[in-house]
């Protein structure tokens, strides 16, 4: 499953690398593409009770000062087989 987390108060370069660090915390995040404003997760297959997974992700940013104003679950990246 992939993830997009639009993001409050990251304007500086910094930002980024405090996400980043904070989301590398968080079991079961296979990739994370960290931009100013908008973060772009890849979640491990199956990773049970996405909602949960979900509300750890948003404190985990949280937890370093950010604001996350909406999380959008987005279609996979490639088609299964």
């Amino acid at each position: 499953m992939r993830l997009e987390l639009l993001i409050d108060g990251m304007v500086a370069v910094h930002a980024r690398h405090a996400v980043f660090t904070a989301l590398s915390a968080v079991e079961g995040i296979q990739r994370a593409e960290v931009e100013l404003g908008r973060v772009v997760l890849e979640l491990a297959p199956g990773a049970a009770d996405v909602e949960a997974r979900e509300r750890e992700i948003v404190a985990a940013v949280e937890a370093v000062g950010f604001t996350v104003r909406e999380v959008r679950r987005l279609p996979r990246s490639l088609p299964m087989l």
